[in-house]
């Protein structure tokens, strides 16, 4: 998987962002997979609790759809588009701590099976875009 660096930030190239930080892979089966990004992981320090999704909700871009917790803050997630629940990572009950291991491995959050996929990728950004958008956080 080759990435993009800003500063000590990682944004792989097959992947979709959120200004609010989450990521979005589509899958072989359409699914989309998604998480929190390396810069959200390291901005929120040591997470020590990860609220799921619940499987069979249906979400709405940018709508909140669980939340992270860390020693320093509670972060909400938002989806990175529309569609149904199909899969969370439970793995994360037991070891949230693999979201600040693992951002785009291991510490990923949920599967969504997408409503309007085409339509929404559009407002989403591509990694070269994103890390546009974390060098301007990192200017301010």
């Amino acid at each position: 998987m080759s990435s993009i660096k800003v500063d000590d930030y990682e944004v792989p190239n097959d992947l979709f962002y959120t200004e609010k930080h989450e990521w979005a892979k589509i899958q072989s089966d359409n699914n989309v997979k998604m998480g929190i990004t390396d810069y959200a992981q390291k901005n929120l320090h040591e997470v020590v609790y990860v609220e799921l999704p619940k499987v069979g909700l249906t979400v709405n871009q940018m709508t909140p759809i669980g939340t992270v917790e860390s020693i320093k803050l509670v972060a909400e997630i938002y989806s990175p588009i529309s569609g149904e629940i199909v899969t969370v990572n439970e793995k994360l009950l037991d070891s949230p701590e693999l979201v600040n291991e693992s951002p785009f491995g291991d510490g990923w959050i949920a599967i969504i099976k997408p409503k309007a996929l085409d339509e929404e990728l559009s407002k989403l950004m591509t990694p070269k875009q994103y890390a546009e958008f974390i060098k301007k956080l990192l200017e301010e």
